[in-house]
């Protein structure tokens, strides 16, 4: 594109007459910083406990670094604008930033079919789980959440790059491929194409997901302990992924069909970005609630240092007055 470094977007999302301001950028603010302190604690958990050095929560260490990665993507822009009257972005700046959330958006969905595999294995055929989940296979599978993702990523981002703009307005508060891609003044049969491939590849990899959860159900109906590790592994999964996949379906929806919706602009938009917010925020309060292995250490580790000797002293008391009664 020509002039690509002086190109800037006009960001329309944010409604011009927004009262309370400062009142947002708090919540934006402390949303943000709530949502990196609940990944980088299950990060840093998993990592140092080496009891927590399992394929399954490699995976979920993983989807918390993704996490991570897709709220720096759209809270840093969003902060600038609640304080600043003007709202532009650089073509450059508009290009990064859709990198990295549809970076997110792939590595979310390919991280959850991971998961997804690994409890099937795990609950479906236990033999043979040391066997195929060794140290290599799953270095393999978290490097190909992320070459995979980036591949689709820097796929789309050239061929939105090649397309000449005939405007600079976006109706949001964010940069998404599909509203730059409106904007452009020839045709763009090459990304619409591009854009269903995407669509049917995600499609067929929530279908395996589904599939694998079949299984999954079936296992869990055999016997108890089934039933209870489905519970504390596979539920807060099955979760997480319908909290994004209803989130990623409301943004395409109202993307393509509900800007007609009148007094709905600034309430949609926000809404739209819920595949940015709630997922992130929400997957390592999920797994870190449902999941003892996850939970205990994190407690340990808030718990005041004397509080490990006097539960030893309780426990001596009680096996002393145990025994006298004897």
């Amino acid at each position: 594109m020509e002039n690509a470094s002086t190109f800037m977007f006009e960001l329309s999302g944010l409604n011009d007459s927004l009262t309370n301001r400062g009142v947002y950028f708090g919540v934006a603010l402390t949303s943000y910083a709530v949502t990196v302190f609940f990944n980088l604690s299950l990060v840093v958990t998993i990592a140092w406990e080496k009891t927590l050095h399992q394929p399954m929560y490699v995976f979920l260490a993983n989807i918390c670094i993704n996490g991570i990665c897709g709220a720096s993507s759209f809270y840093p822009k969003l902060l600038q604008d609640l304080l600043s009257d003007s709202r532009h972005m650089s073509y450059t700046h508009c290009l990064l930033q859709m990198c990295g959330i549809y970076c997110y958006v792939f590595c979310e969905f390919t991280s959850l079919t991971v998961m997804a595999f690994d409890r099937y294995v795990a609950i479906c055929r236990p033999l043979q789980y040391r066997g195929l989940m060794t140290r290599a296979a799953v270095t393999r599978l978290v490097a190909l959440t992320w070459s995979f993702s980036l591949v689709e990523t820097a796929v789309g981002a050239v061929l939105t790059s090649r397309l000449p703009l005939c405007g600079n307005r976006l109706p949001k508060f964010f940069c998404t491929n599909w509203e730059v891609v409106k904007l452009s003044c020839v045709d763009t049969t090459v990304n619409n194409i591009y854009g269903f491939l995407l669509v049917v590849s995600h499609l067929l990899q929530t279908a395996l997901i589904l599939v694998s959860y079949v299984g999954l159900v079936r296992a869990a109906l055999r016997s108890r302990a089934d039933r209870r590790k489905f519970a504390q592994t596979c539920l807060p999964h099955l979760v997480a992924l319908l909290i994004f996949a209803s989130s990623i379906c409301f943004d395409s929806m109202f993307s393509r069909y509900g800007r007609g919706v009148p007094g709905m602009r600034t309430l949609s938009n926000a809404l739209a970005a819920e595949f940015l917010v709630v997922p992130p925020l929400l997957n390592p309060i999920i797994y870190g609630i449902k999941m003892q292995q996850i939970r205990a250490p994190i407690m340990r580790h808030f718990r005041p240092r004397d509080e490990p000797q006097k539960v030893r002293l309780r426990l001596r008391d009680t096996v002393r007055e145990t025994r006298t009664r004897q």
